[in-house]
């Protein structure tokens, strides 16, 4: 087999991009990270590692990080970088941060402590730029026979709400989208009662109408939702808990959770179902546990404000979001920049061999 060598690396003829891409997502309550390796249609996950760190704990208070925080997430990331290191060479790599992040006053110095005690360069990225990432890693569960999607992407620190569509070659472009201030981090902290009011339930539901409200005048959803012209997915820990609990699961198990669609009468029995357990009963709960208890009642209340406000018949769950995105950003680019190179290159080498012939 004919290989092309390519910044010090070997690249087959049949297989144009390298093999090891890297992508951290450091959200405001976890910390991921994915290693994959590039097919003809996706990519094959190599390895995976994830950790709640809650980076963004007690940040409503002052818009700071605090040590305690900082020192859990850093150990998460050295760990992020073992990982990385045992794959190397690693071809491409992108390390994101998210809310928390844009959010925190002393966000440089944990970014240079990072840098020092890990060797990670953390990016941090703006709400428009995780809605993109969100909407690009659900792609593969996007319906082609639907033209448009809207995707939330429930986080620690905020929530992001995007309206995509299908150009005519099958690849999305946001068309609009909101970014909720608050996330199920921010909401747990905001009413800390281990079980959330009603009052509390409540008012999380009617902020955001008020902010859907605005996004809906300006895009229209609600009439493309009840004609069927618009899919809706949810990504986040809340969405696959959601999911999880729908199909009665002793235990969490992805495959049968990422591209399940449930019916609004199904996101109402789960929510319910949800909310009637209290406190002890997620914390026992297997596919919920002691670390996602409060923060999966906040989730809740902000599946059901967005499922409510819009004629939502169904939402289809994705186990998937911004770590995946990076990835299919970075393949999908890297594979246009190669095949852009190499039929370049063709094409001189052609020209010089027909102006050879000429002489």
């Amino acid at each position: 087999m004919q290989k092309y060598k390519k910044n010090s690396r070997i690249i087959s003829k049949d297989n144009l991009t390298p093999h090891n891409y890297a992508a951290i997502d450091l959200g405001t309550n976890s910390c991921r990270l994915v290693i994959a390796s590039p097919t003809k249609s996706s990519f094959h996950i190599t390895e995976t590692f994830s950790r709640i760190t809650r980076l963004g704990e007690g940040i409503i208070k002052d818009n700071m990080l605090s040590r305690e925080a900082i020192r859990r997430t850093i150990r998460a990331l050295k760990i992020c970088a073992e990982i990385i290191h045992e794959y190397a060479p690693v071809y491409r790599t992108r390390f994101v941060a998210t809310a928390a992040c844009r959010r925190a006053k002393n966000c440089k110095d944990f970014l240079n402590e990072v840098k020092r005690q890990t060797g990670l360069n953390l990016e941090i990225i703006s709400s428009q730029e995780e809605s993109r990432l969100a909407v690009i890693g659900c792609l593969p569960l996007l319906k082609k026979n639907i033209k448009r999607t809207l995707v939330f992407d429930i986080g620690g620190g905020s929530t992001e709400i995007s309206l995509a569509k299908l150009n005519r070659h099958g690849k999305p472009f946001i068309e609009e989208y909101v970014s909720l201030p608050y996330g199920v981090v921010t909401v747990a902290e905001a009413f800390p009662n281990k079980d959330m009011t009603d009052l509390a339930y409540n008012t999380i539901i009617e902020r955001t109408y008020k902010i859907l409200s605005d996004f809906e005048q300006r895009c229209k959803i609600s009439e493309a939702i009840k004609n069927g012209e618009i899919q809706i997915i949810g990504t986040s820990g809340t969405v696959t808990v959601l999911g999880a609990v729908q199909l009665n699961l002793k235990h969490y198990n992805r495959s049968v959770v990422d591209g399940l669609v449930i019916s609004a009468k199904g996101i109402n029995h789960a929510i319910n179902k949800i909310r009637c357990m209290g406190d002890e009963g997620r914390r026992k709960h297997p596919c919920i546990g002691p670390l996602k208890a409060d923060l999966t009642i906040a989730g809740c209340a902000i599946i059901e404000a967005i499922c409510s406000f819009w004629p939502v018949r169904e939402i289809t769950v994705a186990d998937r979001g911004i770590r995946e995105g990076i990835l299919l950003d970075m393949m999908h680019n890297q594979h246009k920049k190669y095949y852009r190179s190499y039929k370049f290159k063709n094409k001189r080498k052609n020209n010089e061999t027909d102006n050879a012939g000429r002489h």
